[in-house]
């Protein structure tokens, strides 16, 4: 019983030392930051309808519908 004490402390001090979750934090921090640029940028194309129009297009290719795609 005592040596599983001993193992369950020698976990946790491991545990404990690792680094390896900070950086992955920073990694999610980071992406979160890039998706916001990308939403913000993306928001921008939208109020001149050039990004909608561009997104239609795309979507008729992907349809199919090659009379609206080669528009």
């Amino acid at each position: 019983m005592n040596q599983l004490f001993i193992r369950a402390g020698n976990f946790m001090s491991s545990f404990a030392k690792e680094e390896d979750g900070a950086q992955v934090i920073e990694y999610a921090l980071i992406i979160a930051v890039v998706s916001i640029a990308l939403v913000i940028a993306l928001q921008g194309l939208t109020t001149g309808g050039y990004f909608t129009t561009f997104i239609e297009r795309v979507a008729a290719c992907l349809s199919g519908d090659m009379v609206t795609c080669a528009g």
